[in-house]
């Protein structure tokens, strides 16, 4: 659950950033945000939430 609130944070930020800086614009956002949540019911939401949890796993354990 952390993992998740943490990733909806990061990319929130994200496109945040991309809004003021680079001229994302408030449709444009507002699509990503659609899509994120229509993809999340389908079925290969377990697969993209696997595949988020192993590459947070795989930065978690980088070492510098």
């Amino acid at each position: 659950m952390i993992l998740s609130i943490s990733g909806v944070v990061l990319l929130g930020v994200i496109a945040f950033l991309f809004f003021r800086k680079d001229g994302l614009k408030a449709s444009h956002a507002l699509v990503c945000a659609l899509f994120g949540f229509y993809l999340a019911g389908t079925a290969i939401a377990p697969s993209i939430k696997a595949g988020g949890a192993s590459l947070a796993g795989l930065l978690g354990g980088l070492r510098f």
